[in-house]
């Protein structure tokens, strides 16, 4: 029987009185640790995306720019289809050894496989041998995101007081966005500083090499911490025989099921937004490079700052009607936002930051209520797995099947309703979803 439909997360037991109490206050190191893996990820995805255009014409030579820049943007989707794997395999270690190593983990292979990126010989030195190391890179890359956030989900949660969860879980998120701004702004400098010439011959190399100190610097802070409160009251319940994804898919099908629905829209706007429209301003509306990365940089800036608040409202007003807000505003105000993307400079830099803040909510609230989902024993391996098939299917394929849809159809207003799709699958799921606010993550076992 599913845990979810038969006993609502608010009305968990509390745990023995022998068992670690829920936290009043929480380090603000215990949240850096959280939200660092998040940066060196979304920082490296973010380089990736950015300097698509280059790649594209460095390691996928075929005459065509169009199916150039197609080849290049589905091995950024590959990455995408191995995050499950990766949520599985990272959650299975966190679940049963504790949050610390497996985060300490993620971050040291993202950083390998992103350092990795920037020492790749081109198509021109070694020819198609040169697109099958960039994809070996991303699947690792991909591994490792997969278990990224469901563990700094877990850790900080748990750590976190109730009434404070939403807030504390959207600095984790504002990670993300912190090494997407981070991505974008390193870019931008980098092509204003060295110009179009170098930047096409070798600069694109540098913000992949970048990734290798951040990610020393995240395994040095998450290296210094223990483990969550709700972890360790859970240790002595926790069967060494037992397979938490098992456990998941057996009594927590229906939690994992909505988890998968509520990111459907988070990575679809994500990767939309912060990707694509980058793209789409440069080849479609035809601005320069470097004023479609300013763009870029000034929606993510309002996006970071936005999130804690969205957090915070979450924490007042339950996470269920954040989910909603966000969800009519995709519908709403993705087709007259699109049609101001051509509109000028101005317009088009506010439409980004609009359609940025639709993201900046569903981050703000999405990691506080994936972790009030699930009980301790498979809470990191049930806000991978669910997070990261949302991933897979509407975030590593947004940039794809929007250049593609702009391609075939002719419509420079088709990712418009790309994006539309995934906001009433998101809608629906937010509908039904049960409100998760307040719920007691103490060793929830059971």
């Amino acid at each position: 029987m599913d845990q979810q439909s038969a006993t609502p997360p608010t009305t968990v037991p509390p745990a023995p009185a022998h068992r670690a109490t829920a936290p009043t206050e929480v380090q603000p190191r215990v949240v850096l640790a959280g939200a660092v893996g998040s940066i060196v990820e979304y920082f490296d995805f973010g380089v990736y995306g950015y300097v698509a255009t280059i790649i594209a014409a460095k390691f996928f030579v075929t005459g065509d720019d169009t199916a150039a820049l197609l080849l290049t943007l589905a091995t950024f989707g590959l990455a995408f289809v191995l995050r499950p794997i990766g949520g599985i395999v990272f959650g299975h270690f966190g679940d049963k050894h504790g949050r610390k190593n497996a985060l300490a983990a993620t971050v040291v292979m993202m950083a390998i496989a992103s350092g990795l990126i920037g020492f790749l010989p081109t198509y021109a030195s070694i020819g198609v041998g040169a697109a099958a190391l960039l994809v070996l890179a991303r699947c690792m890359q991909g591994i490792a995101a997969g278990g990224e956030l469901g563990g700094a989900a877990s850790f900080v949660a748990e750590y976190a007081p109730t009434e404070k969860r939403g807030l504390l879980c959207a600095f984790v998120q504002m990670g993300a966005l912190a090494g997407s701004l981070l991505a974008s702004l390193v870019v931008t400098l980098l092509f204003t500083i060295l110009g179009d010439g170098v930047m096409n011959d070798w600069g694109w190399r540098i913000p992949f090499l970048i990734a290798i100190p951040l990610g020393v610097v995240g395994l040095v802070i998450r290296s210094k911490l223990g483990e969550t409160p709700a972890f360790k009251a859970a240790e002595d319940e926790i069967e060494e025989e037992s397979a938490p994804i098992v456990e998941l898919l057996r009594d927590h099908w229906r939690a994992t099921l909505t988890c998968v629905g509520l990111s459907i829209l988070l990575f679809s706007a994500y990767y939309v937004v912060y990707v694509y429209v980058n793209i789409h301003l440069q080849r479609v509306v035809g601005m320069e490079t470097r004023t479609a990365f300013w763009s870029t940089t000034a929606c993510l800036a309002v996006a970071v700052a936005c999130m804690p608040l969205f957090g915070r409202l979450s924490d007042h007003i339950g996470r269920r009607p954040v989910f909603i807000g966000a969800s009519v505003a995709a519908i709403i105000l993705p087709l007259p936002g699109f049609m101001l993307l051509e509109s000028g400079t101005v317009g088009a830099i506010l439409a980004h930051v609009l359609l940025g803040l639709i993201d900046s909510a569903l981050m703000g609230v999405a990691l506080s209520a994936y972790a009030e989902m699930f009980p301790t024993r498979v809470r990191f391996t049930g806000i991978a797995l669910g997070f990261n098939i949302g991933a897979a299917l509407a975030g590593g394929t947004a940039p794809y099947v929007c250049t593609w849809l702009v391609e075939t159809t002719g419509s420079p207003l088709s990712p418009a309703w790309f994006l539309i799709g995934t906001a009433v699958i998101t809608l629906l799921t937010a509908l039904t979803m049960r409100e998760t606010r307040g719920a007691n993550l103490k060793a929830v076992t059971a």
